[in-house]
């Protein structure tokens, strides 16, 4: 018999509450973050500011034209002096004026454990910057103007094949020529983690040349990895402070996301658009060129007027502020689909978390940032997008559907 004041039985009980799970990252981890994104910004948009200032004075007004002039005149006045004379000044003052902001920032992440480099060996870095700009920017002037003198109206339609040309080679020769400027690259031990990244790559379909290790922590505490080069190029590099952190399942997960930006033609289709982008920018100058007013107020004749170069300039450089954040957003996405990649090839979700925590945290990221700075200047979906994502995914996979769909990978 039941009691007649007991209440009625429940035929659908109330589901049991969702366990608690700690937070991916701490109030402490999220404030540290934020922290170093907010004392690094003046600095950051202080040197683009300050470069697309200097860049629209000098190519709007006389000065360009004056110092172009001035410093040809050091070195003969002939028209080639002025052209590699000028090119030098230019690209001299440019990085000039970026020193105070690059060690601005270099203090602010040093004050936050990142830097293991002294102001020294800063110091030979910038120049080392400094001298592979000129190698590139003054072969580059010097064809520049060769081209403007035989066809004043039209050297922009060989420039830009040129331009197009010279950056797929760029692309090519990267990881052989430049890289080794900055570190020095030694072929990972045999060993487990080199088989298991070589079998990832294999399993993949991906072939590389070898996996290299990169001495970053000479300069830095900061974790990465990434696969560089095309065709016979194609190599596996990792920091080595990410294989002395980093457990040897968290590292795959890095190179599998990595592998799937070859996987992808990322870096060929990446050097197809930059190339075209490059194309486009010449025949742009080009137009710019031949207007009359710009000529005028930068104090140049007409293109093939080496005086114009700083014209040139100052027009390249709002294009590239321009394009900027069109460029994030596309590298957002080809980010999200890298991340992707890396968890259908793996299918370990829980690690791939654990190595985006561990990345934030030792990079000290600004795990969930403003979403309009993420936007404008973001190459990378937050942490926490990141984070959230493969747990879509994962729930997605062990659904009725079994796959996670595009739209759960947000950028």
């Amino acid at each position: 018999m039941t009691d007649p004041a007991a209440p009625p039985p429940n035929d659908h009980p109330a589901p049991a509450p969702a366990p608690i799970t700690a937070p991916d990252f701490t109030p402490a981890q999220r404030a540290r973050g934020r922290a170093l994104r907010r004392a690094r910004l003046p600095w950051a948009l202080g040197g683009r500011v300050t470069g697309l200032a200097l860049a629209l004075v000098l190519g709007l007004t006389p000065a360009g034209a004056g110092l172009v002039s001035a410093a040809g005149g050091l070195f003969g006045g002939s028209r080639t002096a002025e052209v590699l004379a000028g090119a030098a000044a230019l690209v001299l003052l440019g990085q000039l004026a970026q020193v105070p902001f690059g060690a601005g920032a270099r203090s602010v992440r040093a004050r936050f454990g990142l830097v293991t480099q002294g102001w020294a060996g800063w110091t030979v870095d910038v120049l080392r910057g400094l001298a592979l700009t000129l190698v590139l920017a003054l072969p580059a002037a010097l064809g520049l103007y060769a081209l403007t003198d035989r066809s004043p109206r039209y050297w922009w339609v060989p420039a830009a094949g040129a331009a197009a040309l010279l950056t797929a080679a760029l692309s090519f020769l990267h990881p052989l020529l430049v890289e080794p400027v900055f570190n020095r690259f030694t072929p990972m031990a045999p060993g487990p983690l080199r088989e298991a990244l070589l079998g990832l790559a294999d399993r993949d379909g991906v072939r590389v040349r070898d996996v290299l290790v990169a001495d970053a922590s000479r300069r830095t505490t900061a974790l990465n990895a990434y696969v560089s080069g095309l065709g016979a190029t194609r190599r596996i590099v990792a920091y080595d402070t990410l294989l002395s952190t980093a457990e040897p399942r968290e590292v795959e997960l890095v190179v599998a996301h990595e592998l799937g930006h070859v996987k992808h033609r990322d870096v060929l289709t990446g050097t197809v658009l930059t190339a075209a982008g490059a194309a486009v920018v010449v025949a742009l100058l080009g137009l710019a060129a031949d207007r009359e007013a710009l000529l005028s107020a930068a104090g140049a004749a007409d293109a093939a007027d080496p005086r114009s170069m700083a014209l040139l300039a100052a027009c390249a450089a709002l294009l590239g502020a321009l394009s900027g954040p069109v460029q994030c957003a596309v590298s957002r996405r080809v980010e999200v689909r890298a991340d992707r990649h890396a968890l259908e090839l793996t299918g370990d979700a829980e690690q791939f978390i654990a190595m985006q925590r561990r990345l934030a945290l030792t990079n000290v990221s600004d795990v969930d940032p403003p979403r309009v700075l993420e936007l404008l200047f973001a190459t990378h979906p937050s942490a926490t997008r990141r984070i959230a994502a493969a747990r879509a995914w994962q729930a997605r996979r062990s659904g009725p559907s079994g796959s996670a769909t595009a739209t759960e990978f947000v950028v």
